[in-house]
């Protein structure tokens, strides 16, 4: 079986760089980077966990930072479409920190 993933993991490492790149600019993001199908933002302090998963379920996504680290590990089938509103969520709501 032909799965084709490794070309599904390099789209999806291209969609994280050009979308969560904005991210780059923001005062309190230390880092952004992408390996693989992992897109990471370093923020330069702990994020409030309840407020901060909060406000992603509020704008329909399910994503769980962990200390200072806003991070996404989109399934392989996920679509361009989806992802890029994933990324805007995510880099909405790290915007608004």
């Amino acid at each position: 079986l032909n799965s084709n993933w490794e070309a599904r993991v390099s789209k999806i490492a291209a969609t994280l760089e050009s979308c969560l790149s904005v991210c780059r600019d923001l005062d309190h993001v230390e880092d952004v980077r992408i390996l693989g199908a992992i897109g990471v933002i370093e923020l330069d302090k702990p994020v409030d966990m309840a407020s901060i998963t909060r406000n992603f379920v509020e704008q329909g996504v399910w994503v769980r930072p962990f200390g200072k680290l806003v991070y996404l590990m989109p399934p392989y089938i996920i679509s361009e479409s989806d992802l890029k509103s994933l990324c805007r969520v995510v880099c909405q709501v790290v915007a608004e920190l």
